[in-house]
């Protein structure tokens, strides 16, 4: 199928995308100017398949200039740690690291709409969107394995909670950008739209999910989230 064909049917799905929401939504920009509502995405090969509400296209990696993240929080159902894949798994990690498992469901909503072969334009994989030397440094073996994944990603998540005193905002900083960034802005968050969109997201979505309780302070979190330190 010629290229104008596939942009053309990218085009319908699109539009059928922008009249509805979704947990995760991310823009990605062509070389033609258009910009499509993409719900998640894998890079296989020379190609990039991107799901949309109105259906799934394909199209050359050489026409994608970029994916960047767009600004839309749209409400998480509070039965989200109940309903979604990979809950075993991630009570399992979560019970192992000390982290709580509501927190790591809103992460990994935000990092891969729980598909466990997404891989970011950085390269980063997986349903915690883990970079491949992270992975290697955490002794993975197979960073699309699920179980793999989401323990060296909370494992990580639980290593930046420590790093800066459980707080969360910082964690979720180094988590996206990493802690050398962090670290290099005086322990703020760095002056990046992607960081800082991607940390109000998973931190307002967290706190809808934890509806009942007020929204933990930074230093609170540990109590308010059950940390208990890990191993």
């Amino acid at each position: 199928m010629r290229l104008r064909h596939i942009l053309a049917l990218i085009g319908m799905a699109s539009a059928l995308s922008l009249c509805a929401g979704s947990a995760r939504a991310e823009c990605v920009v062509l070389r033609s100017g258009a910009r499509l509502i993409v719900t998640s995405y894998e890079l296989l090969g020379d190609k990039y398949r991107l799901q949309m509400v109105g259906g799934v296209a394909e199209v050359p990696a050489a026409e994608v200039l970029g994916i960047e993240p767009q600004d839309v929080f749209d409400p998480l159902p509070e039965s989200l740690t109940a309903n979604t894949p990979f809950s075993e798994v991630i009570r399992q990690a979560a019970s192992r690291y000390g982290v709580d498992a509501d927190l790591i469901h809103c992460l990994i909503a935000v990092e891969s709409n729980f598909n466990p072969k997404a891989v970011s334009r950085k390269n980063a994989r997986g349903l915690m969107q883990i970079m491949p030397q992270t992975a290697a440094h955490l002794g993975v073996k197979n960073i699309f394995d699920p179980r793999e994944n989401v323990d060296a990603g909370t494992r990580y998540l639980r290593d930046m909670l420590a790093k800066y005193n459980n707080d969360l905002t910082l964690a979720l900083a180094a988590y996206n950008a990493g802690p050398d960034k962090v670290d290099r802005y005086g322990r703020h968050v760095p002056p990046y739209a992607e960081t800082r969109l991607y940390v109000q997201r998973i931190s307002r979505n967290y706190a809808k999910v934890k509806s009942g309780t007020a929204q933990p302070k930074s230093q609170d979190f540990a109590t308010a989230a059950g940390i208990s330190g890990g191993q």
